[in-house]
C-alpha cells in the first residue's frame, strides 16, 4: 500500500483549561511535564485567544473558521439567563450550511476522527454531519455526567468497572492512530471533556497533591474571596467565590492525568513513525474556572476566569509542533484566535483555503514559518449572555498592546494596555478618551458588519444585591 506522504494533523482541544493551568505557562502548582514537553519540542504562543469565554461558541469559531457573532452561537449551547438584562437569542447548533474544517480536510483527502466533547447542537448536528468519518464520543453534552463509566454518553459505549473518560478518549484516538489506513493522511480532533466540572479523581490521585500543598503551606492559607452576587436571576441568592491561587488537589490530580494522557497520544506517534511527520496544536476553549463552581482553579496574573470579558476568561494556552517548521521552544507573542485554526490548519495541509467560509480567521502558518504577521488591525469578542461564573454581557476589540471592554449592561467601557498591565488593573478609558473612543467604535463598526445580537433590557428585574 502507498504511503502517505502529506501532513498528519492533531487538534486536542482541552476544556476549561486556564492560560496558567501548565508548567510551561508559570504554574507553580501543577504539574505538566508531557505538554511541557510538546512546548519545548514546538512553539508557545503567549497572546492566544477563544473566541468566547465558554466553550460552544468557540467550538462553533474553531470548526467555522468564524467569530461567534458571525456563526450565531454566541452561548454556550443550553444556556439561558436574565438580570438587568435578557440574554440575547443564538443558534442552538452548528448549522450544516457551514462547511466545517473537518469537511474541508476530507474533500482534500484527509481521514477524519473525531474523539471527546462536541456540544454543538443535539442530533442530527452531531460530528458526522460535519464532515467527521468517525465520532467517538461526540454529542450534545457540554459536561460528563461522570469521568467514571458509566459515562452516560450516548456515542460512547460504556467500558470496564473503573474506567476514566480521559485515559478511555486516549485509548479511543490512539486505536485510530494504530489502525489507520497508511495511504491517507489523518485528521484527528481530540476534544476531551477534563477538565471541565465535575472535578472527579480517584482519591489515591489526589492524596500527593494535598501532600504537596501542605509542604508549600498553601493548605494554611486562605485560598477564596467572596464577592458580591451573582448578576444573573437564576443564582442571585449565591455570591461570586474567587480562587486566589492554585491549590486545588484534585483539579491538580485532573490535570496530572490528562498531561499524562497527552504524553502517551505523542508516545505513540513516535512509536508509529509519525512524529516528524504529524503538527500538533494544543489549547483551550476558555479560561479556566476561577469563580463559580468550586473555583478549581486561578488565572493569576490574569483577571478573573471562565464566562468573563477579561483576559482570564478568553487568554488561552496555545502550543504547536511542527516538526522541521517551528524553532523548538521558542515563543510567539502575535494575537490569534479561533477563527484562525481553519485556514492555518489548510495552508499547513496544502489545500486551497476557503476565504468565503472562514471569513473571520488569518491564517497563522506563515508566521511559524518564520515570515511576517498575518495583516490585522484588531481582534473581537461579543458575548451577549449571563455566564454561571458571574460576568456580565459584554463585548470587546483589541488592537495592538490596547483591549477594550464594552460592558452592555450599562455600557459603560473600560481600557486596558495588555502590555504593560496583563491584569487589568488600571483603567484608561478616562485618561485616553480618544483611543477609547477609537476602539469604541471600530467595536461596533465590526457588530454592524456581522449584524451582532444585543441583549434586551429586563422590564423585570429588581436589583437583589
Amino acid at each position: 500500500m502507498a504511503q502517505n506522504s502529506k501532513l498528519n494533523l492533531v487538534f486536542i482541544l482541552i476544556d476549561d483549561m486556564g492560560w496558567r493551568d501548565l508548567g510551561c505557562c508559570g504554574s507553580s502548582f501543577y504539574s505538566t511535564p508531557n505538554i511541557d514537553r510538546l512546548a519545548a519540542e514546538g512553539v508557545r504562543f503567549t497572546d492566544a485567544y477563544a473566541a468566547c469565554p465558554v466553550c460552544s461558541p468557540t467550538r462553533a469559531s474553531i470548526m467555522s473558521g468564524k467569530y461567534p457573532a458571525t456563526v450565531g452561537v454566541t452561548n454556550f449551547i443550553g444556556g439561558k439567563a436574565r438580570g438587568k438584562l435578557i440574554d440575547a437569542t443564538y443558534i442552538d447548533h452548528l448549522p450544516e450550511s457551514e462547511t466545517s474544517l473537518a469537511a474541508a480536510l476530507r474533500d482534500g483527502g484527509y481521514a477524519t476522527w473525531h474523539v471527546g466533547k462536541w456540544h454543538l447542537g443535539q442530533e442530527p448536528y452531531y460530528p458526522d454531519r460535519h464532515g467527521f468519518e468517525v465520532n467517538v464520543g461526540g454529542g450534545r453534552w457540554g459536561a460528563p455526567r461522570t469521568y467514571f463509566t458509566p459515562y452516560q454518553i450516548d456515542t460512547l459505549p460504556d467500558g470496564p468497572a473503573g474506567e476514566y473518560l480521559t485515559d478511555r478518549l486516549t485509548d479511543e484516538a490512539i486505536a485510530l492512530i494504530r489502525g489507520r489506513d497508511r495511504s491517507r493522511p489523518f485528521f484527528l480532533n481530540l476534544w476531551h471533556y477534563a477538565v471541565h466540572t465535575p472535578i472527579q479523581v480517584r482519591k489515591e490521585w489526589a492524596d500527593r497533591w494535598r501532600e504537596k500543598a501542605a509542604a508549600m503551606g498553601l493548605d494554611r492559607q486562605t485560598a477564596f474571596a467572596e464577592g458580591k452576587s451573582f448578576p444573573c436571576e437564576h443564582k442571585k441568592d449565591k455570591r461570586i467565590v474567587r480562587r486566589l491561587f492554585q491549590s486545588d488537589p484534585d483539579y491538580a490530580a485532573m490535570v496530572e492525568n490528562l498531561d499524562w494522557n497527552v504524553g502517551r497520544l505523542l508516545d505513540t506517534l513516535a512509536d508509529e513513525g509519525l512524529a516528524d511527520t504529524t503538527a500538533v496544536f494544543f489549547t483551550s476553549d476558555n479560561g479556566g474556572l476561577a469563580t463559580a463552581e468550586g473555583s478549581p482553579t486561578c488565572n493569576s496574573p490574569l483577571a478573573e476566569g471562565k464566562g468573563w470579558m477579561y483576559e482570564g476568561g478568553t487568554r488561552e494556552p496555545l502550543i504547536v509542533r511542527w516538526p522541521g517548521v517551528v524553532a523548538a521552544g521558542s515563543t510567539c507573542s502575535t494575537p490569534v484566535t479561533s477563527p484562525d485554526f481553519y485556514p492555518t490548519l489548510l495552508e499547513m495541509a496544502a489545500l486551497p483555503l476557503r476565504p468565503a467560509q472562514h471569513r473571520d480567521g488569518v491564517s497563522f502558518a506563515g508566521l511559524m514559518r518564520g515570515q511576517p504577521a498575518p495583516d490585522r488591525d484588531a481582534i473581537f469578542w461579543h458575548y451577549p449572555h449571563y455566564g454561571n461564573q458571574g460576568g456580565t454581557p459584554g463585548a470587546s476589540v483589541r488592537m495592538g498592546d490596547f483591549k477594550l471592554i464594552e460592558f452592555f449592561e450599562d455600557m459603560h467601557v473600560e481600557l486596558y494596555n495588555l502590555r504593560e498591565d496583563i491584569g487589568e488593573k488600571n483603567d484608561l478609558a478616562a485618561a485616553d478618551p480618544r483611543r477609547a473612543r477609537r476602539m469604541r467604535d471600530r467595536l461596533h463598526a465590526w457588530q454592524r458588519s456581522v449584524e451582532a445580537v444585543m441583549p434586551e433590557p429586563n422590564p423585570d428585574y429588581v436589583p437583589w444585591d
